[in-house]
């Protein structure tokens, strides 16, 4: 580790392993620009992305609500009172301050639950013994158990999707700011920072048993915690996404399946495009980011071209999939800390077009994972991934999987170049740099 070596825009000088901590700290303050703004206001609630900061600063950049006037800037403490504040004003630049922990879901899946539902009444009705593996259960009525079910899907759907405008920031104040159990449904809209918050996913309270999925039939949920579904321009920052209270681990399973009631933790879909998200935490979850939604030609048509996005400096711990899984966007992921622990199955999913680069992140890998389990082909697309570590050493992922699964090569060569990044650190001070900076409460 001896001498001088560039890494982005900052020098690192490194005599001896002694230093390491010393030098991580040192990082820590000299790439502060890494993922603080552009605009130093004093009020964390003002400031936008910083120039050349990922895709979402691409163009027109991201500011969010920077510029609202003082009627537009909330402070809110109820789910009632911050879904007010995301309809007021319309489009006019906006600012939330979230106080404290905001429960969408405050009163209990009971809340939602059509007169007549019963769970007990669903499971006889569609056992596998009894309903079969056949048929689906798009045709049951409305009287009947699934039509019932849908009712209260229904009632909770209008209940915890929370509509986010265009330029708006909505952002935690102090340590323990969060939001509990909502969908943030940022769609068809442009300009929308999120910053400080810790967001617990949304617990599907009735999710649907579909015999036909699979061998076995499988239950599907819905509800991603945060979906940018064509949006653009859009900043994630200092969040936290966690399973929180109710983690797939302790789910009981009906019918011989996980009884799922979690979607995703981030979705990029539908022809979303100029995403940043930087500095957070993605722990305890399943299926965590996609980046495009279909392999269909229908999709495909509004995706190609877009879902551009970038992650750095984000800490991806104790998940099974989709770190992110990608079709067609050019996606940049670099300076990441990835944990993988007892249940892991990959972390990059290479799908259909897609244009990957992964560099400089750092991989700490349980025993008995391999790194030929860090990428996983869905379709042949090429992808660049250089500079990475596996448990500290140097390791190429394509090579890696290449050798394990010979069945399913993946090419290298993305094709593109990301151009726009901050400071990049080498990939050994990852770890303790995200540890120390990356999640709610560690902003500025």
């Amino acid at each position: 580790m001896n001498g001088i070596a560039w890494h982005g825009h900052v020098i690192v000088r490194a005599a001896s392993l002694a230093g390491c901590t010393a030098l991580v700290l040192a990082l820590a303050g000299t790439g502060a620009q890494a993922h603080s703004p552009s605009h130093h206001h004093r009020d964390p609630a003002r400031q936008t992305l910083g120039a050349g900061d990922g895709w979402a600063s691409h163009g027109t950049g991201t500011t969010g609500g920077a510029a609202a006037d003082r009627e537009h800037v909330y402070t809110v403490r109820t789910w009632a009172e911050f879904k007010k504040a995301l309809a007021d004003g319309g489009d006019a630049p906006k600012i939330i301050k979230v106080k404290g922990t905001i429960d969408a879901v405050a009163e209990g899946c009971e809340a939602f639950a059509a007169p007549g539902y019963d769970f007990d009444a669903y499971l006889e009705a569609y056992a596998p013994e009894t309903w079969g593996l056949e048929q689906d259960l798009s045709a049951e009525p409305d009287d009947s158990p699934e039509g019932l079910r849908r009712a209260s899907a229904a009632a909770q759907d209008t209940a915890i999707k929370a509509n986010v405008p265009s330029h708006t920031t909505i952002i935690g104040v102090g340590r323990n700011a969060g939001i509990k159990g909502a969908s943030l449904q940022i769609k068809g809209v442009d300009n929308v920072i999120i910053r400080n918050l810790t967001l617990e996913s949304p617990l599907d309270c009735f999710p649907q048993w579909d015999p036909t999925d699979g061998d076995k039939g499988n239950w599907n949920s819905e509800y991603d915690t945060a979906v940018v579904y064509g949006s653009t321009h859009v900043w994630l920052d200092h969040n936290t996404f966690t399973d929180g209270e109710h983690p797939d681990s302790e789910a009981p399973t009906h019918f011989g399946m996980l009884y799922q009631q979690h979607d995703g933790e981030l979705d990029i879909v539908r022809g979303a495009d100029y995403v940043t998200a930087s500095w957070n935490v993605f722990t305890e979850h399943d299926k965590t980011i996609l980046i495009g939604n279909s392999d269909s030609e229908s999709t495909a048509a509004g995706d190609r071209g877009r879902l551009r996005a970038t992650f750095h400096h984000n800490l991806f711990s104790g998940l099974v999939e989709r770190a992110p899984r990608v079709r067609f966007g050019q996606v940049d992921v670099y300076n990441n800390h990835f944990v993988a622990e007892a249940g892991y199955s990959y972390s990059f999913g290479i799908g259909k077009e897609s244009q990957l680069v992964a560099e400089h992140n750092a991989f700490t890998l349980a025993k008995g994972i391999g790194p030929a389990k860090i990428l996983k082909r869905w379709n042949d697309a090429p992808l660049t991934a250089r500079h990475n570590l596996v448990n500290g050493r140097p390791t190429d992922l394509i090579a890696a999987h290449n050798a394990e699964l010979p069945g399913t090569p993946l090419r290298s060569g993305a094709g593109w170049m990301p151009t726009l990044r901050t400071a990049v650190h080498p990939a050994w001070a990852v770890p303790a740099l995200v540890k120390h900076g990356a999640g709610a409460g560690r902003i500025g």
